[in-house]
């Protein structure tokens, strides 16, 4: 009969021991779809990124090259001023002179 104890304790350690690991590898299997997920995730949010990054330094060059326009047309506009500065002076000049005669 002892030997009968024995082997029922050996079968129920047993069946607990394979319980127990079903339970681990259950866990283990919600760990890696979650580390699956995770991954997943910080790949999206790389490339994201990395979009982000590209459309930044595209923005930076536009942004230079429009600064750069800004100050031709700025000079432009100086020069402009001076000549309608100029202009002014002369149709006022030629006005008096008009009203001499």
């Amino acid at each position: 009969m002892n030997e009968g104890m024995e082997n029922l304790k050996e079968t129920d350690d047993l069946l607990l021991l394979i319980e127990q690991h079903k339970r681990d590898i259950w866990e283990w299997k919600q760990k890696e779809s979650q580390w699956i997920r995770d991954k997943n995730q910080l790949d999206g949010n790389k490339q994201i990124i990395e979009e982000l990054s590209t459309k930044l330094i595209e923005t930076g060059k536009l942004n230079l090259a429009h600064q750069e326009l800004n100050g031709k047309l700025q000079t432009r506009l100086t020069e402009v001023e001076e000549d309608n500065k100029k202009l002014s002076k002369q149709i006022q000049d030629l006005n008096k002179r008009l009203s001499l005669l």
